[in-house]
């Protein structure tokens, strides 16, 4: 009986992502519009995992979402069913016009045609007038289905931003998630620049054939809970990261080699500074902790000493 159950699961779940297909497909027909790969524009088709990205959201009535890309809509929809406001963010002028013409009937949704890496998250909230934006005008979250070639940029756009979001769920590269989820061992820049600001977690991994077109890998829902205060405390990001991209610049060396190639210092000064800092020469750059990162920086500023 357990099995029956499932097999009746399974059909009704093929029926659903082929009718999302389907969908798709005609919208796409009568819209005359042809998929920019060029853009990273893949559809999502499958209604499993667009249930999980939206359930990993943890929407309430009181929520005002930013949803960057939407596509055709098919997330934006369920986002407004659940939020009390959905801000879309479409860069192609006709999706953007698709979308507002498929979700006409929701008064809590707002396309926006513009470039989200041109647009600050507090201004465009001071724009909305709703009563979810007016009880919490400065909270906000972010959903996105990201093109592969804007998933850096995007993050570091919002987890920078003045006025930063609770919580980032997006759908990108399967490779990319387990990047940013990597602790100590495995660190690397794009983890310790998304850890310095909350909490990543892969909520479930997507393979290629749940999009139209498929895309040639497969892809994760990463959801990033924001801290209300960086990890570690530092004045300076610019000056922090500019030591953590030396400390990187020269894969699997010695941490006094990478710092000294990538600063254009000496390795004496480089092995006095560490020695200050308790951190041994040999280790390499993906061992240290994100501690051990601020520590080191408040070696090398002087920091630590004005301390």
């Amino acid at each position: 009986m357990e099995i029956k159950t499932t097999k009746e699961a399974r059909s009704r779940h093929y029926l659903k992502a082929e009718s999302l297909l389907a969908q798709t497909k005609g919208r796409l027909r009568r819209s005359g519009l042809r998929v920019r790969k060029g853009l990273g524009q893949h559809f999502l088709i499958d209604e499993k995992v667009l249930g999980l990205v939206v359930s990993a959201a943890q929407l309430t009535p009181t929520d005002v979402v930013m949803e960057i890309g939407p596509g055709l809509g098919v997330l934006t929809r369920e986002l407004a069913e659940q939020a009390g406001r959905v801000v879309a963010i479409e860069l192609d002028n006709k999706l953007a016009e698709i979308v507002k013409q498929a979700l006409a009937s929701f008064n809590n949704v707002t396309i926006i045609n513009e470039d989200v890496l041109k647009i600050d998250p507090a201004a465009l909230l001071s724009e909305e007038k709703s009563p979810q934006a007016l009880s919490h005008p400065l909270s906000y979250k972010v959903v996105a289905n990201l093109p592969y070639y804007i998933t850096s940029p995007v993050l570091r756009h919002f987890l920078e931003a003045s006025v930063k979001p609770q919580m980032i769920v997006v759908m990108v590269q399967k490779e990319v998630a387990e990047t940013i989820v990597a602790g100590p061992g495995q660190a690397s820049l794009l983890s310790l620049s998304v850890q310095l600001y909350g909490e990543p977690t892969i909520i479930g991994y997507v393979p290629a054939r749940c999009f139209y077109p498929a895309p040639e890998v497969d892809s994760a829902i990463l959801r990033i809970a924001l801290y209300p205060q960086p990890a570690v405390e530092i004045a300076d990001k610019e000056s922090f990261f500019k030591l953590v991209r030396a400390g990187f610049s020269a894969a699997r060396k010695q941490i006094v080699n990478s710092l000294a190639q990538g600063l254009g210092v000496s390795k004496d000064e480089v092995l006095d500074l560490l020695s200050r800092a308790k951190i041994v020469p040999q280790r390499r750059a993906e061992t240290l902790t994100l501690e051990e990162w601020a520590h080191l920086w408040r070696v090398f500023t002087g920091v630590e000493e004005r301390c």
